[in-house]
């Protein structure tokens, strides 16, 4: 189909990417439970738009310039890891702003960030700053790409098409699923405190581990 091969193999494997716990979709659940559906929704934006992005590129060969340069490769790579650090120190000083303010429900609003946070564009940038998401693309759609196929250019849209509507659906899962939390959160602050820390941690995580692949 459209120079697709073994389809039910791919979409097999996209479920287990789609769930594989990452950096983008914390931070679309964390926007989600703090700020509410709206805007889980922006920063959900900003994750497809920048997997489009990486979709578009890794078709026109931008995987294949990182493979052969590993000058590139290394400046985006600690790029991506000091915004993720960047974040995850932000996360911390925001939950123990909470934890020492947490009287009254405005105070807990303002310790967090607010809207000054632009979700759509930290997102973005969490997506973009990824050079691993385009090696990853590279290597795995190339495996349901017919070589014979007229138009390969096709064949990475709707491969790419199948994986923007299965992340949509994850992320709208996880947006709702944000909000329920942000109940919990504000009645205990001292549970958003400890969620939002234990967010910093794993973003502390995911800019190791990106800085020394």
């Amino acid at each position: 189909m459209l120079g697709v091969t073994d389809l039910p193999t791919y979409l097999a494997g996209l479920v287990l990417i789609i769930l594989l716990p990452g950096p983008n979709s914390l931070y679309v659940l964390s926007v989600a439970a703090r700020r509410g559906v709206r805007t889980g929704y922006k920063a959900a934006a900003g994750v497809f738009t920048g997997d489009a992005v990486l979709m578009l590129l890794t078709a026109v060969g931008a995987g294949a310039l990182l493979r052969a340069s590993p000058l590139v490769f290394t400046v985006v790579k600690f790029l991506g890891a000091g915004y993720l650090a960047w974040l995850a120190v932000g996360m911390m000083r925001g939950a123990w702003a909470l934890w020492r303010t947490r009287r009254e429900r405005d105070e807990a609003q303002a310790a967090e960030p607010g809207e000054n946070e632009r979700p759509y564009r930290r997102a973005l940038l969490i997506s973009l700053l990824n050079p691993k998401a385009i090696l990853f693309l590279m290597s795995f759609f190339v495996q349901f790409v017919d070589p014979s196929y007229a138009y390969p250019a096709l064949s990475f849209l709707v491969l790419g098409g199948l994986l923007q509507t299965g992340s949509f659906v994850y992320l709208t899962l996880l947006i709702f699923g944000g909000t329920r939390l942000s109940e919990a959160f504000r009645r205990r602050k001292r549970l958003s405190a400890g969620a939002t820390s234990a967010a910093g941690v794993l973003f502390l995580g995911f800019a190791a581990k990106l800085a020394v692949s």
